[in-house]
């Protein structure tokens, strides 16, 4: 699967409070969700997020409560994938359980907004268009890309 987008850049510990603010949690709609994305850390992400975006991140991307609201928003939001240096773990089983590949590259800092990338989860490859760079990150195993191709593990289980 590959996937390719242009970079929204985000910086270290981005908590499930601002991908998702608690004050939108009374709803489970990942349409409504998605108005609501990042919008504490960037007003106008809803309005420059377009289909097949993707998130970059540093350190510990999704850290703080376990709510899956967080990365059902980032999904719907058309966001195709989220790379970081590291995610919280909480925060990554959340995303792979919905269906939202995520990719740990420890060169994520060098990647900046606005950069387009081109990405193949099979083989852990990153490219960047912009910066006519290379980075690798860590392939997922066949069993974890199945679960993503299907759109979350329930959907995988079906």
């Amino acid at each position: 699967m590959t996937l390719q987008g242009t970079v929204h850049k985000y910086f270290d510990n981005v908590d499930t409070d601002v991908i998702i603010p608690a004050r939108y949690l009374n709803s489970a709609d990942p349409e409504e969700l998605a108005k609501h994305c990042m919008e504490d850390i960037d007003a106008d992400f809803v309005t420059k997020a377009r289909p097949g975006d993707i998130i970059v991140a540093r350190q510990n991307f999704g850290c703080g409560s376990s709510r899956e609201h967080a990365p059902l928003a980032i999904k719907a939001s058309g966001i195709s994938l989220v790379i970081a240096c590291s995610f919280a773990r909480i925060f990554y089983r959340n995303a792979l359980n919905i269906g939202l590949p995520i990719l740990e590259c420890p060169q994520a800092d060098e990647i900046s907004a606005g950069d387009q990338l081109r990405v193949d989860l099979e083989q852990g490859s990153i490219e960047n268009l912009t910066q006519h760079r290379q980075y690798a990150a860590q392939p997922f195993p066949p069993f974890l890309r199945r679960i993503i191709e299907k759109g979350g593990l329930m959907e995988a289980i079906k």
